[in-house]
């Protein structure tokens, strides 16, 4: 598990409860984890602070999977 993943994982495990286990790269937010928009929302204001990235609307909505979010925050990070 890269460093990326690793702390998106605590970052689920703290702000929505969720099991460790539950947290595999496939696993999507409203399907698998059962994250509403409120909690996504609030997701997105953690991954933007852990990270000190910004995630503009429009990118967060294509962002359905935990591998999703682990490649796009990946890449902010390439880019800073």
């Amino acid at each position: 598990m890269n460093p990326t993943q690793q702390k998106v994982t605590e970052i689920l495990v703290d702000t929505i409860g969720i099991q460790e286990t539950e947290v595999t790269l496939d696993a999507n937010f409203i399907k698998d984890l059962g994250i509403d928009s409120l909690d996504y929302a609030e997701l997105v204001m953690e991954f933007e602070q852990a990270f000190d990235i910004k995630i503009p609307d429009n990118d967060a909505e294509k962002l359905k999977t935990v591998n999703d979010v682990v490649t796009y925050i990946d890449q902010k990070l390439e880019e800073k």
